[in-house]
């Protein structure tokens, strides 16, 4: 009877001995309770955590990436559209992750959620289009403050979609046709200012030049005479200064 209980005991020890004998990974570390008390953080490599007296929480330290669900925001220009985003985060601080905050991946997809909707409310659309950059750092940023308080880094937000339904696809098309024929009319208008502008300073020189107008008019003659015209009229006032000018 007494060999019984004995080995009983000897198998008991054995198993509180296993199961006191944790193995943490590289990337994983171990927040320690001793009697409901925080104790300290261990990690990684072999550690033993006494049973009943101490409980152990195991973090993991790698860069979590978490999906933000599709958010349907109303910008400041009242226009409906849906959003999601992706978050670069990771704990760095175990005890403050265990102890500051429950089920803290819970509490970081919750707190992307609404700070999305909150900053891309404060936009108008053509902000959320063209200022992407912008708005990923300062949906970052607030995030990073807010969770500082757990012992979490956010590394960085980057919005991937930004949906419109048709109407409003159809419209931003018909916005941007506009645009474009806008910026054509000012390029043809420029054009026709600069050519008059030029013509302008041509006539002040061939008034200046009473011979170079002569000369010009003698010029274009030229060029009909290469046309299929069989017909030139000279004006009389034409040959009478042409002979002055040989004479």
């Amino acid at each position: 009877m007494f060999d019984y209980l004995l080995g009983i005991l000897a198998f008991a020890l054995i198993g509180i001995i296993i199961n006191a004998i944790k193995i943490l990974r590289e990337y994983e570390r171990g927040v320690i309770f001793q009697l409901g008390r925080f104790w300290k953080v261990k990690g990684p490599g072999l550690i033993i955590v006494i049973p009943v007296i101490q409980q152990i929480e195991r973090v993991d330290l790698r860069v979590i990436v978490m999906d933000v669900p599709t958010q349907d925001v109303i910008s400041k220009d009242n226009v409906s559209v849906k959003v999601n985003a992706v978050v670069y985060f990771r704990v760095i601080e175990p005890e403050k992750a265990i102890i500051q905050v429950e089920r803290y991946l819970e509490a970081v997809s919750q707190l992307a959620q609404t700070t999305l909707r909150s900053v891309l409310g404060q936009h108008e659309l053509d902000d959320m289009l063209s200022e992407r950059d912008k708005l990923n750092h300062d949906i970052q940023a607030i995030l990073d403050r807010q969770t500082d308080a757990w012992g979490i880094k956010v590394a960085n937000v980057e919005i991937k979609h930004v949906d419109l339904d048709e109407s409003m696809i159809r419209a931003i098309a018909a916005q941007a046709e506009a645009e474009r024929q806008r910026r054509a009319k000012v390029i043809h208008a420029t054009g026709e200012k600069q050519a008059a502008n030029e013509l302008v300073e041509a006539a002040k020189t061939l008034a200046a030049e009473p011979n170079a107008i002569q000369l010009r008019y003698l010029q274009t003659l030229t060029e009909i005479a290469g046309d299929k015209s069989s017909t030139i009229v000279f004006p009389m006032n034409l040959i009478e200064q042409v002979k002055k000018t040989i004479s």
